[in-house]
């Protein structure tokens, strides 16, 4: 083995204790994903050109993603971050307490962490939304999420953890008098502070995501079985006739435009530097030898 082998190889004894923390996140679908940076940028459907992706009245659907979070919430100014907001809003908040009863109502022990998933729809002909079922979360994990309806039936989902209560109208649009809320389609967060009215006023109302998202799917219909378990998919989300919008984010590194796979051409925008970033292509769990093989290639 000649010197610049040997260092290489000395190199990768050194790394390997190292955490994942430190490498780009290998996506649980395979191929590339979206990259937000917390600050100000974001994925972005223009509502004047697409409008809302599903009508009034839609009593079953799903939208669900892959996510991981690397930063949490700044409790100072931040008390929400967006991962996905329109019809559907999906946030993650800080747990202070007021989640901890969670365990006691299910019959399944829900994922461990310190921040709070929370998702909820808008309900059609009214100024409310469907009971928000919150689940925590940790930082630098890969987490399959999902929001179902099916009629009266709400199930949140977590990986293998679903949690389904009796809350569900048919879907509405985002009805807001006073217009305070974007009406665009985004992920990530609109990469500004919006402050809501009220005393006191409601700071940092959508705020921004930082991490990771991958495989992306809207759905007229309930996808999972909340009768079974076992809900985690296996590689990329499937287009089927159902389908109303569906995001791999699997175009080269740097993209700022991503593909809708579902045909209907629901193209979303990167604003502020929002990318495709370029998934780690070896695991760092994997033993030095196979690892070494690949890197000599």
């Amino acid at each position: 083995m000649g010197h610049r082998q040997m260092f290489i190889y000395l190199f990768l004894v050194a790394l390997m204790p190292l955490s994942a923390k430190a490498f780009p996140p290998v996506s649980p679908a395979g191929g590339n994903y979206l990259v937000l940076d917390g600050v100000d940028d974001y994925a972005v459907l223009d509502f004047e050109t697409f409008g809302y992706l599903l009508p009034d009245g839609t009593d079953e659907f799903t939208f669900e993603a892959w996510i991981y979070l690397t930063a949490p919430p700044d409790k100072k100014d931040t008390t929400v971050l967006v991962i996905l907001h329109q019809q559907v809003d999906m946030v993650i908040v800080n747990n202070e307490g007021q989640f901890n009863e969670l365990a006691n109502v299910i019959n399944t022990d829900p994922p461990k962490g310190d921040l709070v998933l929370q998702m909820n729809s808008y309900l059609d002909g009214k100024f409310g939304r469907t009971l928000a079922f919150p689940i925590s979360l940790e930082l630098n994990q890969w987490y399959h999420i999902a929001h179902q309806v099916k009629g009266n039936q709400v199930t949140a989902i977590v990986n293998d953890f679903g949690g389904t209560h009796q809350h569900g109208q048919p879907l509405g649009h985002d009805r807001d008098p006073r217009n305070l809320r974007p009406k665009d389609f985004v992920l990530g967060g609109f990469g500004e502070i919006i402050v809501m009215p009220g005393r006191p006023p409601a700071k940092a109302f959508l705020d921004s995501f930082t991490g990771y998202i991958d495989e992306v799917r809207i759905s007229a219909v309930a996808r999972y079985d909340v009768e079974k378990k076992g809900f985690m998919p296996r590689g990329k989300f499937k287009n089927d006739a159902k389908t109303v919008a569906l995001w791999h984010f699997d175009e080269p590194g740097g993209t700022q435009e991503f593909l809708d796979a579902s045909r209907n051409g629901h193209h979303l925008a990167g604003k502020n530097g929002a990318k495709i970033g370029n998934a780690l292509a070896v695991k760092v769990e994997e033993k030095l030898t196979t690892t070494w093989g690949r890197l000599k290639q």
